[in-house]
């Protein structure tokens, strides 16, 4: 016979101890901000009988701690995304954590690189994650190695890098249904992944390179992809940080008006007009161009969200309503309407307010507009992505609004919003590398210059990341390289490269000809160890 628990009583034992550890470490300072919606009965069910370590959770705690050690100086951490070690271990000279951004793991790591589709396989980024948290542990130890051969007295001029960066990872939008979610969290966790963040954008949707095409999924289902990223997390007892991403800004479509609290913002025809994709595909079978079929057909359907149009219908009624008394001006009507709908309510309900106090019924169609992929058309709006924020921040650790092309005024409403409502939150944001920074979006020279800094101090904006410059700023340099390699020979490359790399002072750029960068100190007291020297510098 199998092995089984002999004694039910001891099981149940078990399993009640389970509940109380997770009871207790719920409410440690890492873990008391979380407001779950399930029970540590739940979580316990679903533990393994015997606990599985987690060895990202010194990174994740190291994490926190930097984090609020920035909320509370008002200052910020900057990092790149990278998924090259050898870059990574450069960068811990000067930066704190690193990130490891989908999109370059997608040109880097990926058999079939391509633009920044999440279309990579799920396991990608995990693996990168693995690739750096491992060489961050070798570059620890062949450090640790060549410190301990010499006295105290000498190491204070010795180099003492933290090389232990906690990394967060991109974990895009899921990869897939739920359990999907659950398994690509696993996966981030168990490779060292010190933080995750998750988005809300349509998994296959991805686009960002014909102009428009952004799609988001409906509110419900965004929270869902928190919320499985939360319960995987407790349940491996990671203290990972969860950053609650939001793609909402700029995005043009929504996948499913499933969620009331999503039809504020979807858009309508206003007019009985021919279904855009009808009209787009004659525009493709005459010969004519479908974006231009398409700007045209957006104007002649009177294209709006549903209290515009009703805006619309109360600005130009001129019969007087029939549930309105007479002395009630269009101002006065508008208002009665607006105080009467709010977030969560439906479309079906708006109706229902709009024919009470306008007795017509307003034509609006959200089906008529519709994409090829059965897309709703949606209009982004700072108050949308404060709304979707504020549902996940109680399930999050860091939140992040994800704007590109920004306007600065966006920027400033959409933190000091969440700050009036989350006064302690910490917030993560991103560079482009392609942005212009134009004034009529509130940049100025100088706002540029602290930007950054001024978000931290004002906003608590403690983590900003520059993705783009293992693209960008890499690219650019080994272009240069090249370029002089080819063209100088070796005399170009001794004089510009290798002298000031192996003469600068004070001390060389790693490389490997720098023993205690490369490992061979640390392969030597590999081999005298095993020869039963003692390798330690004598006190």
């Amino acid at each position: 016979m199998p092995e089984q628990w002999k004694d039910l009583v001891e099981e149940q034992k078990s399993f009640e101890d389970e509940v109380i550890r997770i009871d207790e470490w719920w409410k440690t300072p890492r873990q008391a901000g979380i407001k779950r919606p399930w029970t540590a009965s739940t979580i316990a069910s679903l533990r393994n009988t015997v606990p599985v370590p987690c060895l990202a959770n010194a990174s994740a705690l190291k994490l926190w701690a930097l984090l609020h050690e920035h909320r509370s100086r008002g200052t910020t951490e900057l990092t790149f995304g990278a998924t090259d070690p050898i870059a990574v271990s450069q960068m811990a000279k000067y930066m704190r954590t690193v990130y490891v951004s989908g999109g370059l793991s997608g040109f880097s790591e990926n058999n079939y690189p391509g633009m920044d589709h999440a279309d990579y396989p799920w396991d990608t980024v995990p693996k990168v994650v693995e690739k750096i948290f491992k060489s961050q542990q070798w570059h620890d130890q062949r450090q640790r190695q060549v410190r301990m051969q010499h006295r105290i007295e000498q190491r204070a001029r010795m180099e003492n890098w933290d090389y232990l960066m906690p990394i967060i990872a991109d974990g895009d939008m899921g990869f897939g249904s739920l359990t999907a979610t659950l398994k690509s969290t696993k996966a981030l966790v168990e490779s060292g992944a010190a933080g995750i963040h998750i988005d809300d954008l349509a998994l296959g949707l991805k686009k960002f390179t014909i102009g428009q095409g952004r799609t988001i999924v409906p509110t419900s289902e965004y929270e869902d992809r928190v919320k499985a990223v939360r319960m995987q997390l407790d349940i491996m007892g990671a203290e990972t940080l969860l950053f609650a991403r939001c793609d909402l800004d700029h995005a043009d479509f929504i996948t499913s008006v499933i969620d009331p609290r999503d039809h504020e913002y979807i858009l309508g025809a206003t007019r009985n007009v021919k279904p855009l994709q009808e009209v787009i595909d004659e525009a493709i079978t005459s010969g004519e161009s479908p974006t231009a079929a398409r700007d045209e057909w957006l104007v002649s359907a009177g294209t709006m969200t549903f209290d515009e149009a009703v805006e619309e219908e109360i600005l130009g009624f001129k019969q007087q309503p029939k549930s309105i008394i007479n002395i009630q001006s269009n101002d006065d009507l508008l208002n009665n309407y607006k105080s009467r709908v709010g977030y969560g309510t439906s479309l079906s309900q708006r109706r229902a307010i709009a024919k009470e106090l306008l007795g017509v019924n307003i034509f609006f169609d959200w089906e008529i507009p519709r994409s090829h992929n059965g897309q709703y058309l949606y209009r982004s709006t700072v108050k949308a992505i404060i709304e979707r924020a504020t549902v996940v921040a109680p399930l999050g650790d860091v939140s992040w609004a994800r704007m590109d092309l920004p306007d600065y005024n966006d920027i400033k409403a959409y933190h000091e919003t969440m700050l009036s409502r989350f006064p302690s939150r910490l917030f993560a944001f991103s560079w482009g590398g392609e942005w212009k920074f134009p004034s009529s979006a509130g940049w100025t020279a100088e706002r540029l210059k602290t930007v950054s800094q001024d978000m931290a101090k004002d906003y608590g904006v403690v983590w900003q990341i520059q993705p783009m410059y293992m693209i960008q700023g890499v690219n650019m340099e080994i272009e240069k390289s090249a370029e002089m390699w080819v063209n100088e020979g070796m005399g170009g490359y001794y004089e510009k490269i290798q002298l000031p790399a192996t003469q600068r002072k004070p001390w060389k750029v790693d490389g490997y000809e720098k023993m205690s960068w490369c490992g061979g100190y640390l392969s030597d007291a590999f081999f005298a160890a095993i020869a039963g020297e003692e390798i330690l510098q004598k006190k």
